[in-house]
């Protein structure tokens, strides 16, 4: 799958504030997350992020 900066995507599993939606930051080797509720960042690896996400909620708007 081919992610891009400014994705929403809807993770397995919820974040202990209660969503499961999160905008991707950054992309390459690791993803940078950032929780859409109460902006928490977070830092994945590849592997484990493609493994966790369910499907993307919004695609990034920025066609260039």
């Amino acid at each position: 799958m081919n992610y891009q900066i400014g994705d929403v995507v809807q993770m397995k599993k919820p974040h202990p504030c209660g969503t499961n939606a999160w905008e991707v930051l950054r992309v390459g080797a690791d993803f940078k997350l950032r929780c859409k509720e109460c902006q928490h960042i977070i830092m994945l690896p590849r592997e484990k992020f493609e493994k966790s996400v369910k499907k993307i909620l919004k695609k990034a708007d920025n066609e260039a």
